[in-house]
């Protein structure tokens, strides 16, 4: 019976070391994966801010195509940057 339980202990020890082994790999090889995944996850945060707020969506989308200038844009982007710092500021 001793010598079963040494040879479970052992293969237990065998076994832990072998996953160890295989989540540094998997860390190694999910790497390259990290950003684009990053990028999936911020679309997949924009569809549901969308789904959540319709009519925002929409009403911010007839005034940029009313307010249609050449510095539009730049507003448009200096906005969406605050929206994500205040975002960001509330979590905390």
């Amino acid at each position: 019976m001793r010598h079963h339980l040494n040879q479970l202990t052992r293969r237990r020890h065998h076994l832990q070391a072998l996953v160890a082994s295989q989540r540094i790999e998997l860390g190694q090889n999910m790497e390259p994966l990290r950003v684009p995944l990053a990028r999936v996850d911020q679309g997949v945060e924009v569809v549901r801010f969308v789904r959540r707020n319709p009519l925002l969506v929409a009403g911010a989308s007839t005034l940029f195509m009313v307010f249609r200038t050449k510095g539009t844009g730049k507003w448009l982007r200096r906005s969406w940057l605050a929206w994500q710092l205040a975002r960001r500021f509330l979590r905390k």
